[in-house]
C-alpha cells in the first residue's frame, strides 16, 4: 500500500525550494550588478601603477598642470635610438601641445646594450642639480646624432671621453657652472637618482624603452608609424582629461 505524502510537509518542501531558488536569483543579480558596478568604478585604474612608484615627489617634468589630474611618465634612454625618434616626432608636441594641461615626467632607465646611456643620464642629473634639467634634456635629444652615434653615424658610440667633453659644452651654452657640472657628473647623489629610476622602472614592469605611462597604465601603441603612436597617445591623453 502507498502511502500518501503529508500535505504539510510537501507544502513547507515546496516553500523551502522556493526561498532557494529565490535567494539564488537574488544572490546572482546581486553579483552581476557588483560586477558591472565594479567594473565601471575600476575602469581605467585596474591594474594602475601608484603615482608613488611612477611620479615620487622630486621627479623631473617637462610640463605641470596644476591640478595634477593627468599625469605622463616617460623611462627612457638619451642614446636609444628609438626613444630619439620619440622624442622628435612624439613627445616633444605632446610636451608643447598638452603644456599646463597634464603632468609629464621623464625617468632615466639607461640599457646596458647603450654604453653612453648612463653617462647621458648622469648629464642630465648633474644639471638638474644646477635647475636645469630641461634645457639638459633637451640638448641631449637635440644633439644626438653628435655625441650617440658612431663618427660612421651607423653605429652607437662609446666614446666616454669624447661624449663627456661634449655635454659640458652643453652645460656651458645652457649657462650651468661647468666646474660643479663636471663634479657632479660623478656625485653619489647623482648615481643614487638614476639607481631609484631604475628601480621604480622595474617595480612598474618596465623592460625596455621607451615606456609611457598614462594614468598610471602603460601606453601600448599598436600603429605601425610615429604618426599613428602620437595619434593613439593623443586619445589616450584626451580621454583622461575628459573623465
Amino acid at each position: 500500500m502507498t502511502r500518501s505524502k503529508n500535505p504539510v510537509t510537501a507544502a513547507r518542501r515546496g516553500v523551502s525550494l522556493n526561498v532557494i531558488l529565490t535567494a539564488v536569483v537574488v544572490v546572482v543579480a546581486v553579483l552581476v550588478v557588483g560586477g558591472i558596478l565594479l567594473f565601471k568604478n575600476s575602469g581605467s585604474d585596474e591594474g594602475a601603477v601608484p603615482a608613488s612608484v611612477l611620479a615620487p615627489e622630486g621627479s623631473h617634468t617637462l610640463t605641470e598642470a596644476p591640478d595634477g589630474a593627468v599625469t605622463v611618465v616617460e623611462f627612457l634612454d638619451y642614446q636609444c635610438p628609438a626613444c630619439e625618434q620619440y622624442y622628435k616626432t612624439v613627445t616633444s608636441k605632446i610636451e608643447q601641445d598638452y603644456a599646463g594641461k597634464i603632468t609629464f615626467v621623464v625617468r632615466n632607465y639607461p640599457l646596458d646594450m647603450h654604453p653612453l646611456a648612463m653617462p647621458a643620464a648622469r648629464a642630465a642629473e648633474a644639471a638638474a642639480l644646477q635647475g636645469k634639467f630641461r634645457e639638459m634634456y633637451r640638448a641631449l635629444y637635440e644633439n644626438y646624432n653628435e655625441w650617440a652615434l658612431a663618427p660612421d653615424g651607423q653605429a652607437v658610440s662609446d666614446d666616454v671621453e669624447r661624449a663627456t667633453e661634449l655635454f659640458r659644452g652643453y652645460a656651458e651654452a645652457s649657462g650651468l657652472d661647468v666646474a660643479k657640472f663636471t663634479a657632479d657628473l660623478a656625485s653619489p647623489e647623482v648615481q643614487a637618482r638614476i639607481d631609484k629610476d631604475i628601480a621604480d622602472g622595474k617595480a612598474a614592469g618596465v623592460s625596455g624603452t621607451p615606456s609611457i605611462f598614462v594614468g598610471g597604465q602603460l601606453f601600448e601603441p599598436t600603429g605601425e608609424t610615429y604618426a599613428d603612436v602620437e595619434r593613439q597617445l593623443r586619445e589616450r591623453i584626451d580621454a583622461e582629461l575628459a573623465e
